[in-house]
């Protein structure tokens, strides 16, 4: 029986040679070459002289009026030549290398011809002869896929016409009939006809809403069937606790939560309370108040009578949540400890000890805290900070510390929501996009890198003022290669700048572990007036007293991370600035620098950087995770993602889902899916 799962070597001319040739372009099954979509097309309609450019591709309509002639020249190298008659004009066409051309070229016959047009000669350098304007009944545009050498474009349309007549009724149709009638959705089969033979621009745009559509719905599928897995399968712990006495807790804060700490709170709270593992993702941006969600969700949980566990990637910033948890647990019967590769062997004792007998309600800690003799007595929440900074297997090491415990993972890198549902998308995500009141915006300035000796005078009054500064470069070294400023070159001049007047520190990469804890442990105490740095300085670090940043090469950096650089000032009540010293050369950089100047909104700034940079260097490594998909783009394509993903957490929780007859073929495609590696991603 027929499947458009089939070997493409069923069809007509793939033998063994071409079947390992259309294997290098992910080619293997029927399905696979259907869905071989042309990366662009060649606009073949026949247009008049008057209407082309100069360089123009374009297809030309005449009558031959000189007998083509072939000059050989060169080693195989050959020119064919004749005029043309295109209404007043005669035009001269040039074929290099393809001396066969002239048995198709008859005096006094009209012919069509596609290739380049050179204005200043009048002429065509052809690429090919379309064929008779009587008997040509060709589309208005041709197809171009991508292809290597072991296959030609040529052959490749023609297999594909091949599978088109053989498995065309064979295509499945697995978009639910009320959405396809919603969008106004063309069936697959022909989708998939006029991807590859579109007879004209609409035709295609048609086709191309349907294939982006249907790949992005299958994706976001897919996602939703993990996530509803989790629930139904993932027994977790449910923890009932005390509304009244959260409340109570939350009152006494020093402070007002603001509507969006509020909002997420009772998302999370929410999950904790349900049977199944809570899998949730917090995304803030800097200075938003994620760790005092945190918090909130760790009293709920210790309310009940659970542990919770706070790691986090360095023990400076273990050191900030402690003081902030022990400062907020005063007056209450909470007991919380800190646990780094730093804390001495007999106060590790007792902290393992407490908590292995249940004493101790809360650890925050760094690594330290996924070693094998760290056990708790009933662990049911457990928060990551900066999760991205941790890997896969430590982050896994924590969460099975307890029996299935709650998780939730924190960020101050904003993702914009078209990543979020895409790399994320299995997850239950909590976004907090409104700072606390009272913070002073940070005021943003572009000027000239050779601005430095004007910057470090402006941080001069700033450090008069009892302020401090940070230096920010992206090299630690002079480079041979890229003229960029170097950290340790910054740090001469300014120590030689100030002349002894300010305590100058400097931080990078290649220093040891425990020298950068030192060196930050000290700026944050004020040792140090100025520290110059590379981009090691970490994100959540909380020096309340900078207010200066300055960024050399700043249009060397994507938007992203210079949000975050800039996020280490504006923490206290004073005016911040953020300085980008930047001469970019392109467009692009430019454009980054002004939007820089104009927005402090990280999401917004996460999704330009997104458009400008694209995914996958986003955060200036390819985006783990992330699908490769055959034609959608989440950039280009970003408003038909969105409408997928709702579809399908629409679908996901219908209460006649999987059963209905409505969702079979789909859940049909993707069981079949599966089982072919080579299929969409």
């Amino acid at each position: 029986m027929k499947s458009i799962y089939d070997s493409i070597d069923v069809l007509p001319g793939v033998g063994p040679k071409r079947l390992e040739a259309l294997h290098t372009l992910g080619i293997d099954t029927v399905y696979d070459l259907l869905t071989h979509f042309p990366f662009r097309y060649e606009d073949i309609q026949v247009k008049n002289l008057e209407e082309i450019d100069d360089q123009d591709k374009v297809t030309l309509k005449g009558t031959v009026v000189t007998p083509a002639t072939v000059h050989h020249y060169g080693f195989k190298k050959s020119r064919l030549s004749f005029k043309m008659a295109i209404e007043d004009a005669i035009v001269m066409i040039t074929f290099f290398n393809q001396p066969y051309l002239k048995d198709k070229i008859q005096l006094e016959e009209e012919i069509m011809v596609f290739g380049k047009w050179d204005a200043l000669r009048q002429s065509l350098a052809g690429f090919k002869i379309l064929g008779s304007s009587k008997n040509n009944g060709a589309n208005d545009f041709e197809s171009v896929y991508h292809v290597n050498k072991h296959i030609k474009q040529k052959t490749v349309v023609s297999i594909i016409k091949s599978a088109l007549e053989e498995y065309y009724s064979l295509i499945p149709e697995i978009i639910p009939e009320e959405l396809s009638i919603r969008y106004h959705l063309q069936s697959h089969k022909d989708a998939i006809r006029a991807m590859h033979f579109p007879k004209s621009e609409t035709e295609f745009q048609q086709a191309s809403r349907q294939v982006i559509y249907q790949e992005f719905l299958v994706y976001q599928m897919k996602l939703q069937l993990v996530r509803d897995s989790r629930k139904n399968q993932a027994k977790g712990i449910s923890i009932p606790y005390n509304v009244e006495q959260l409340k109570e807790f939350i009152q006494k804060l020093p402070f007002e939560l603001t509507d969006g700490q509020k909002r997420v709170v009772n998302e999370i709270c929410r999950d904790l309370r349900e049977p199944y593992v809570m899998n949730r993702l917090l995304q803030g941006d800097v200075g938003s108040g994620k760790t005092i969600v945190a918090v909130i969700a760790f009293v709920a949980t210790i309310l009940e009578g659970y542990q919770g566990a706070f790691m986090v990637p360095t023990e400076i910033l273990a050191e900030q949540h402690y003081e902030t948890l022990h400062q907020l647990f005063k007056g209450t019967p909470f007991t919380v400890s800190l646990l780094t590769g730093s804390t001495k062997p007999k106060v590790r004792k007792t902290i393992l000890e407490e908590l292995a007998s249940g004493k101790l309600d809360l650890v925050i800690g760094t690594h330290a805290l996924i070693q094998e003799d760290v056990l708790f007595h009933n662990l049911a929440l457990v928060v990551t900070d900066e999760q991205h900074r941790f890997g896969v297997n430590q982050r896994k090491t924590l969460n099975e510390k307890g029996e299935n415990p709650n998780v939730l993972y924190m960020t101050a890198t904003p993702i914009p929501r078209t990543l979020a549902i895409t790399v994320m998308g299995e997850m239950d995500v909590s976004i907090l996009d409104q700072l606390p009141a009272g913070r002073i915006p940070i005021r943003t300035i572009w000027s000239k890198s050779s601005k430095l000796e004007g910057s470090l005078d402006f941080i001069s009054k700033q450090l008069e003022m009892n302020r401090q500064a940070y230096i920010i470069t992206p090299l630690i070294e002079k480079s041979e290669v890229l003229d960029l400023k170097n950290a340790e070159d910054v740090y001469q001049k300014v120590m030689e700048y100030y002349q002894g007047k300010w305590q100058i520190g400097l931080l990078h990469g290649r220093q040891k572990a425990d020298e950068k804890e030192k060196m930050m442990r000290a700026f944050k105490d004020n040792e140090y007036q100025v520290l110059v740095s590379t981009t090691v300085i970490e994100v959540g670090l909380n020096v309340p007293n900078a207010t200066v940043m300055v960024i050399q090469d700043a249009e060397r950096f994507g938007l992203s991370q210079l949000h975050q650089l800039r996020g280490r000032v504006g923490r206290g009540s004073s005016e911040s600035f953020c300085i980008l010293l930047a001469n970019p050369k392109t467009d692009n950089g430019k454009e980054r620098m002004k939007i820089m100047t104009e927005s402090t909104d990280g999401f917004y700034l996460s999704q330009k950087d997104l458009e400008l940079r694209g995914s996958g260097d986003l955060f200036g490594i390819k985006q783990s995770g992330m699908p490769a998909f055959k034609y959608g783009d989440i950039i280009r394509n970003a408003n038909i993602l969105e409408v997928a993903h709702t579809d399908a957490v629409m679908m996901v929780s219908d209460e006649g889902f999987p059963s209905s007859s409505i969702y079979q073929p789909l859940l049909h495609f993707l069981k079949e899916e599966r089982g072919h590696s080579t299929r969409l991603q």
